[in-house]
C-alpha cells in the first residue's frame, strides 16, 4: 500500500512537472494577450484546429499505447504495469520538441510573473495526478495508469484557472512595483516625459524622437516595444537614471482604458499621437474605441504639448477635437506647424526640405516609406518646440538608422530585400507597396500572411491588400492559410496571373521558394510575420 503511495506521489510529482512544458504554448499565449483571459480564449477558438488538435492527438496516442501497454505488462504483475507510463512520456516529450521547433516571433519570456504562474500550474496538475491515480486504483484500476492523458487537455482550463488564482497576488505585487516606479518619478521634478501612442508607428518615431532629442538633452527610451504597465515600470525603475532629461514612453493598448493607466503611472507632459487606424479590432471592438482610447493620452496632458500625425484621417479628427496646446505636422499639408515638401524618394533614402516654424531646413536620410517621413515630421515637431536647434534636427535625421524588420533594407545573394516582417497594418502595407514601386529593376515579389487582428473587416481588408499587391508585384507567395482566400479573391479581381501565386505554410517554407521564383535583381518585400497565435 506505502509503495502505491509513494510512486503515484513521484509520478504526480513527475506529471506537474512534464505538464508545465507541454503548456508552453499556453503560457506564452496568456502572457502575448497582456495576462487577459479573452486574448488567451480567442486564440484557443481561432487555433482550435491547429493546437488543440494537437493536444487531443497527444492524448489520444498516450492513451491507446498505455491501455494496450499497462493490461499486456499487468500480467507480469502490478509494478511492471507502470512501465506504460514510458509511451507517455514520450509523446509529451516528442510534441514537446516539435513545440519548440515553430519559430517564435515573441517567445515565452521567462519573468517572475510566469514563474508564480507555473509553479501554480505545476501545483494544480500534480494534486489532480494524485487524486485521480489514487481513485482510479480503488475503483477503476483497469486505467489507473492511462486517466494521465486527461491532464495534457486540462491544462488548456488549469492555465486561466491558475492565473485567476494569481490575480490578487500579482495585483498586490503590481501595486509595490508601481508604487515604487511613482515615488522615483517624484524625485525626479524636472524630468520632461513625453508619451506617444497610435495604432501605428509608435516604435518608428519614439526612436526617430530619441536620436534627435539626444542632441541636446540626455534621454532614456523604452526600449523595443516596452509599452505596458509593468514595461514601462521596469524601464523606470531599472533604466531611467537621475541624469536623464527627458524619458520617451510608448504606451500600447489593446482594450479601452489601457492608455489612462499608463498616464496614471507616467503622468506625462507632452505627447504625440501617431495615427488612429484599424489594428487590434478584436480587443477594440470598433475604430471609435480605438481613438476613444488614443485620446486618453491627450487628455491627460495638462500644461505641456500634443503633436498629431496630419497625414492620418483618424489622427486630425482627435486634433480637431483637442482643446489643449497642440501641433499638426505631416507631409504637403500647409497647415501644419512642421510640414515635409518636396520628397524625393529613391531605394537609397529621402530627400526632403522641412518647413519648420518659420523656417526651412534641407533634409536627407537613409529610411524608407512614406509613413516614416509622417514620424519623422511628428518628432522634428516635437524636438524643435522643446529647444533643438534645426542644425541639429538635420543632423540627426541624416544619421537615423532602419529599425530591424521596419521597412530595412537588405541585400542578399544579388537580391534586394524590403524586410517590414514586424507588424503590419492597412496604412503601412499600402507605404510599404509604394517604396516597392520605387525600386526599377527586377521582379517585385511580395511574402505576406495578409493583415491580422482586424476582427470582423479582416475578410475585407485583405480583399483590398489583395487588389493593391496585383498593381505593384509581379509575383505573390501567400504564408499561412488565415488570409489565403481573401488574398486571392482581391488578386483575382484584378486579373493577376494564378501561375504566380505561390502558398508556402510559414516564412521558412517561403525562403525555399525564393531558389526557383527569383532572379538576380529581384526585390522581395516581407510584409507582415504573423503573431504567435496563427502558430
Amino acid at each position: 500500500m506505502w509503495e502505491n503511495l509513494y510512486l503515484n506521489i513521484v509520478i504526480a510529482i513527475l506529471n506537474g512537472t512534464l505538464i508545465c512544458f507541454t503548456a508552453g504554448k499556453m503560457f506564452q499565449m496568456l502572457q502575448l494577450s497582456g495576462y487577459k483571459l479573452s486574448g488567451y480564449f480567442t486564440w484557443l477558438k481561432d487555433t482550435k484546429i491547429k493546437f488543440v488538435g494537437r493536444i487531443l492527438m497527444l492524448a489520444f496516442l498516450s492513451l491507446f499505447s498505455m491501455l494496450v501497454s499497462s493490461t499486456l505488462l499487468d500480467s507480469f504483475g502490478s509494478y511492471y504495469s507502470y512501465l506504460s507510463y514510458i509511451f507517455y512520456f514520450y509523446f509529451n516529450m516528442v510534441f514537446i520538441i516539435n513545440m519548440t521547433k515553430i519559430p517564435q516571433k515573441n517567445p515565452l519570456k521567462q519573468t517572475k510573473r510566469m514563474n508564480r504562474l507555473i509553479i501554480t500550474v505545476f501545483v494544480i496538475i500534480a494534486l489532480m495526478s494524485f487524486f485521480m491515480i489514487s481513485v482510479c486504483q480503488a475503483f477503476v484500476p483497469f486505467i489507473r495508469h492511462a486517466i494521465l492523458v486527461l491532464t495534457p487537455i486540462a491544462a488548456l482550463i488549469v492555465v486561466p484557472i491558475a492565473h485567476i488564482i494569481n490575480l490578487p497576488v500579482e495585483y498586490f505585487i503590481r501595486l509595490q512595483y508601481i508604487k515604487r516606479a511613482k515615488a522615483k518619478l517624484a524625485k525626479m521634478p524636472n524630468l520632461i516625459k513625453i508619451g506617444i501612442t497610435g495604432s501605428f508607428g509608435k516604435t518608428s518615431t519614439k526612436h526617430i524622437l530619441n536620436v534627435i532629442l539626444s542632441k541636446k538633452y540626455s534621454v532614456c527610451m523604452t526600449p523595443h516595444s516596452f509599452n505596458t504597465p509593468m514595461g514601462l515600470t521596469k524601464v523606470i525603475l531599472k533604466y531611467l537614471k537621475k541624469d536623464n532629461q527627458i524619458l520617451i514612453a510608448e504606451m500600447g493598448a489593446k482594450n479601452v482604458g489601457d492608455i489612462r493607466y499608463l498616464c496614471n503611472l507616467v503622468e506625462p507632459k507632452h505627447a504625440i499621437i501617431t495615427a488612429v487606424g484599424s489594428q487590434h479590432l478584436a480587443t477594440f471592438g470598433s475604430v471609435e474605441n480605438v481613438a476613444k482610447t488614443k485620446y486618453e493620452l491627450v487628455e491627460a496632458i495638462t500644461d505641456g504639448m500634443v503633436v498629431f500625425n496630419g497625414n492620418n484621417q483618424g489622427a486630425l479628427k482627435l486634433y480637431d477635437k483637442c482643446d489643449k496646446t497642440k501641433l499638426l505636422s505631416g507631409i504637403d499639408n500647409q497647415d501644419a506647424f512642421c510640414n515635409i515638401t518636396n520628397v524625393s524618394v529613391d531605394e537609397q533614402g529621402s530627400t526632403f526640405t522641412l518647413n519648420i516654424g518659420s523656417e526651412y531646413i534641407y533634409c536627407t536620410t537613409k529610411l524608407l516609406g512614406r509613413h516614416n517621413l509622417e514620424d519623422i515630421a511628428m518628432a522634428c515637431a516635437l524636438a524643435y518646440k522643446l529647444g533643438v536647434s534645426t542644425h541639429d534636427i538635420a543632423s540627426a535625421v541624416a544619421e537615423l538608422k532602419p529599425m530591424s524588420h521596419r521597412m530595412e533594407v537588405i541585400k542578399n545573394n544579388n537580391l534586394i530585400i524590403l524586410d517590414n516582417s514586424y507588424n503590419s497594418s492597412v496604412e503601412s502595407s499600402k507605404a510599404s507597396l509604394e517604396t516597392l514601386q520605387l525600386f526599377k529593376t527586377g521582379k517585385k515579389i511580395i511574402v505576406t500572411p495578409g493583415i491580422v487582428e482586424m476582427g470582423e473587416k479582416e475578410i475585407e481588408t485583405n480583399i483590398q491588400f489583395g487588389k493593391n499587391i496585383a498593381k505593384v508585384c509581379d509575383k505573390v507567395v501567400i504564408v499561412n492559410k488565415a488570409n489565403l482566400d481573401a488574398i486571392k479573391q482581391g488578386l483575382q479581381q484584378e486579373n493577376f496571373n494564378p501561375e504566380n501565386i505561390f502558398e508556402a505554410e510559414s516564412l521558412n517554407k517561403a525562403k525555399e521558394l525564393f531558389a526557383t521564383i527569383t532572379s538576380p535583381g529581384d526585390v522581395i518585400l516581407f510584409e507582415n510575420d504573423l503573431p504567435d497565435n496563427y502558430t
